[in-house]
């Protein structure tokens, strides 16, 4: 590794101790939570979303690293809007550290990407239709930050497996597994909550994404000719309280303040004003709920 990748895996120690503690045992903090705008439109926007947030997890006590995309790489349509761009977002992402001294994450799409992303994210995102790209994964790694993997719609959790062995044979033990739903025909998505203990397999934290594993991809043509995602806004506090009772190590959830008006699925963000209610239910039953411990035991086949 480079000088600048070991100075990153120092502090990604720092940020990974905040996150889950000595994992895999039981952190103070049932779990912690990913949340900010899908994409980053402008620098006005992403700040005040962030300041939200930050005013929320303070009063909650919970660990929490903002995300935001500089691009949305993967757009059905090249008609649909991507992002600011790399320059443009780092910037505006270097703001918001600045801002609200919480770390962030975003995606990277090329292995050129990820050494100029490691400067500014604390966390690097591997998308999900890119879980299997083994240079872009370990690309990513060998910068010494975090690494976020999103399964695939398309993956099984043994294929999540071999993704973070991907991430750890560049001598980068700082990886987690986002579970995000498996495709249920052609524009459609369906949780499965054993898929969140098979990914312990990986003895890596497990976070579930629970605004993106409500899509429907792909699923309507709008006037423009640019084909976009639908989704069901309403049942994420249902995938929420699945994910906190089962005992994932953090939830995923994005945010906008007027979500109907959000430019990359709208369907599927979370409106910011009802974030605190959420969460805080979440918490409650994350905390009665014993998932986590037992969930180990049953990832390695144990009896209970």
């Amino acid at each position: 590794m480079s000088r600048s990748a070991l100075r990153y895996l120092y502090d990604s120690q720092t940020l990974w101790n905040r996150l889950v503690g000595s994992f895999p045992q039981k952190n103070s903090s049932p779990f912690f939570v990913i949340c900010g705008n899908n994409v980053i439109e402008h620098r006005d926007k992403t700040l005040k979303t962030a300041r939200q947030i930050k005013e929320i997890v303070e009063q909650l006590d919970m660990p929490c690293i903002f995300k935001s995309s500089f691009d949305k790489a993967n757009r059905t349509s090249h008609l649909s809007f991507r992002g600011v761009g790399v320059e443009v977002g780092l910037e505006i992402l270097k703001a918001v550290k600045e801002d609200t001294n919480l770390p962030v994450l975003t995606d990277v799409h090329e292995t050129w990407q990820c050494e100029m992303v490691s400067e500014v994210a604390d966390v690097l995102q591997i998308p999900s239709f890119l879980c299997r790209q083994t240079d872009l994964c370990q690309a990513a790694a060998q910068t010494g930050r975090i690494v976020h993997l999103k399964k695939g719609e398309f993956a099984s959790p043994a294929v999540m497996v071999a993704a973070v062995e991907k991430v750890r044979a560049t001598g980068n033990d700082y990886a987690m597994v986002c579970e995000r739903g498996y495709c249920f025909g052609y524009s459609d998505l369906v949780v499965d909550p054993r898929s969140l203990v098979r990914l312990r397999m990986a003895k890596c934290p497990v976070v579930m994404d629970i605004t993106h594993a409500l899509q429907q991809p792909s699923s309507s043509i709008v006037k423009d000719g640019a084909i976009v995602s639908g989704g069901e806004r309403y049942l994420i506090p249902t995938i929420g309280r699945m994910a906190a009772a089962v005992g994932v190590d953090g939830i995923f959830i994005e945010v906008d303040e007027e979500p109907d008006k959000a430019p990359v699925d709208s369907k599927t963000q979370w409106p910011l004003s009802l974030l605190r209610p959420l969460l805080e239910e979440l918490l409650n039953i994350a905390k009665v709920s014993r998932g986590k411990r037992y969930s180990y035991k049953e990832s390695n086949h144990e009896s209970l």
